[in-house]
């Protein structure tokens, strides 16, 4: 799940010494709005369509272009989670992916991140979210995973970030089999976990937006 593995190859880069009208050209032929530009194989930030649209000048090179998204980078080994929350943080739709070097390798496109994410993580199956805080050296996905199947329920995937409400904890986000969770809160609750938030997913969820909703319920990003 490393970022480099999900480069998209169809977005080529700028130069700065290309004109921003190739910039709208490439844009319309690949049916995108964004597209990196790089110099001298470093990447230096994004142009989009609404830049050039305000800019009005189809004449002018893109290294007297303010650029955004500079700061939406990720190293090759990263994984795709960071992708998306990189991604999320810049507002920008795409990642440029760097190597050890510092040198422009690609870039991931919100989608393609989201689309292998959810594969990975069953996020788009049927069921329900529930989200523990706890200590790290409290956590065991083994003894959750029993008190959860205690239930008649399985974990389909889970996932630990830190608690930004408690340097000393992490938060566990599970992925449950069940839309209903009352009883399964209230057992973990019995065995002394503390469950912070959960949700239960509506059926029948396809669009992109949806599948976009749920994940960052579920990264809580």
């Amino acid at each position: 799940m490393r970022a480099i593995e999900f480069i998209n190859n169809l977005i080529p880069p700028l130069k700065f010494t290309d004109k921003v009208k190739l910039g709208l050209s490439w844009m319309e032929e690949i049916r995108t709005d964004i597209i990196p530009v790089v110099d001298k194989g470093l990447f230096k930030g994004f142009i989009t369509d609404e830049i050039i649209y305000e800019l009005n000048d189809p004449e002018m090179t893109l290294e007297i272009v303010e650029l955004v998204g500079s700061a939406s980078i990720v190293q090759e080994d990263r994984h795709i989670y960071d992708v998306l929350r990189v991604s999320s943080e810049n507002e920008v739709s795409v990642v440029a992916v760097l190597d050890k070097e510092l040198k422009y390798l690609g870039v991931v496109t919100q989608e393609g991140a989201i689309s292998a994410f959810t594969d990975s993580i069953s996020i788009q199956s049927q069921g329900g979210v529930l989200i523990l805080s706890m200590f790290m050296t409290d956590y065991s996905l083994y003894d959750i995973a029993r008190v959860v199947e205690s239930e008649n329920a399985k974990v389909l995937s889970s996932f630990i970030s830190d608690d930004p409400l408690d340097d000393s904890k992490i938060k566990v986000t599970l992925k449950i089999d069940q839309v209903e969770l009352r009883h399964i809160k209230a057992t973990l609750e019995r065995f002394g976990y503390k469950v912070i938030d959960h949700y239960q997913e509506e059926e029948g969820i396809n669009s992109d937006q949806d599948r976009l909703g749920n994940l960052m319920r579920f990264l809580d990003i």
